[in-house]
């Protein structure tokens, strides 16, 4: 099967940004962050499942058959986090100091946090961001034989500390 060649990124008109992942040649490419300092980084992301009513029935009053999806999916979350680099292909395996995944009742399911803290070379926002939409996978999973319709969405970053590019907050 003959190589194929991607072009590169375009640059938006005036913009001086290249992708860090993408290299001169359009070739993707880890980013080498050997030079970079070792900071404390934090990010948090949050997401939202939405469900039927007879679904949030199920969870809250502890019915569903499987277990408690939402401790089972804090568990995840906290999984997913620290296991992010084995799922999307250029991230960089950090040593995580901390992943806590919180889950929210509102009206018509719930809103999922995730906090993840690392003294890296390199961001969390990855891991936090993969940890979210792991929990919301993990309660879709518990409760599908309940309701097929569930929506998983929304899944942002909130906040983000350290590293060269400073803080984002939304």
């Amino acid at each position: 099967m003959p190589k194929t060649r991607m072009k590169p990124a375009k640059r938006a008109r005036g913009s001086a940004a290249r992708l860090s992942h993408v290299g001169a040649s359009g070739e993707v490419r880890m980013v080498d962050v050997s030079e970079k300092p070792v900071t404390t980084r934090e990010a948090i992301a949050r997401g939202r499942i939405t469900m039927s009513r007879e679904a949030i029935a199920q969870i809250r009053s502890g019915a569903v058959k499987k277990g408690d999806p939402l401790q089972t999916a804090r568990l995840a979350g906290i999984m997913a986090a620290k296991q992010t680099a084995n799922v999307i292909p250029l991230c960089h395996s950090l040593p995580l100091s901390h992943a806590d995944v919180t889950l929210t009742p509102i009206a018509d399911g719930y809103e999922i946090e995730a906090r993840v803290r690392t003294d890296a070379q390199t961001g969390v926002e990855m891991e936090a961001l993969h940890a979210v939409a792991v929990a919301a996978l993990t309660i879709y999973d518990m409760i599908k034989a309940v309701d097929k319709r569930m929506v998983i969405g929304d899944i942002r970053l909130m906040e983000k500390r350290g590293g060269q590019s400073g803080e984002f907050q939304r």
